[in-house]
């Protein structure tokens, strides 16, 4: 099973218990929890999106779980997809629109559903790298909120990043426990450099 397209972080209270590709990490949380450590938190590093894991039994056991994971059955999916190409199938849902727009939509080459289709997927080409400088803001933000809630200057530092304060937010979370300090500044790091990518593209 390959799951390399993303990558995963747990943290145990505010330790880095494993970063990686998501196999490493559920071995690695499997180890912390079995020798004693405190419940883990495991984060996909692109979305902040937090994921539960099955890791009882033996390693081959828990490993045999993250299959039918469906967190990690979508990610199969758009492996085997590739960007910017559909999912076979179609889902039909009601569009409302006004008569004109019927009108033109009609007109036009292979009809109705062909032309939103398309102009579908040309808004999603040109928003792209907007949509991904957002995401890895959410992934930080999330991150910042869950695990450090509690820590030093935390308000004044959510308020900075939410200001784009980066160079603020930064000395504000000098205090902060080593591993969170360090993840946050990569999650931060990655969010700058995708925001200014997107200012590029614009």
């Amino acid at each position: 099973m390959d799951m390399q397209a993303h990558t995963y972080t747990a943290f145990g209270d505010t330790r880095l218990v494993a970063t990686g590709p998501i196999e490493e990490v559920a071995l690695r949380t499997k180890e912390w929890l079995e020798q004693g450590g405190v419940p883990v938190l495991i984060f996909e590093d692109k979305t902040g999106q937090q994921l539960d894991l099955d890791l009882r039994g033996t390693h081959d056991e828990a490993l045999a779980r993250l299959r039918s994971h469906p967190w990690l059955q979508q990610e199969q999916e758009e492996k085997r997809t590739g960007p910017g190409r559909p999912k076979l199938g179609v889902v039909s849902r009601e569009v409302s629109l006004l008569p004109r727009h019927w009108d033109w939509l009609n007109e036009q080459p292979g009809g109705a559903s062909v032309t939103l289709r398309k102009l579908v997927e040309e808004k999603m080409k040109q928003s792209q790298g907007k949509d991904r400088a957002r995401k890895s803001r959410d992934a930080a933000s999330k991150f910042m909120w869950v695990v450090g809630g509690n820590l030093p200057d935390f308000e004044e530092a959510s308020r900075a990043f939410s200001r784009k304060e980066y160079e603020r937010f930064d000395r504000l979370i000098e205090a902060w426990a080593p591993d969170v300090r360090a993840h946050m500044r990569k999650l931060v790091a990655t969010a700058i450099q995708d925001e200014q990518e997107a200012a590029n593209e614009s």
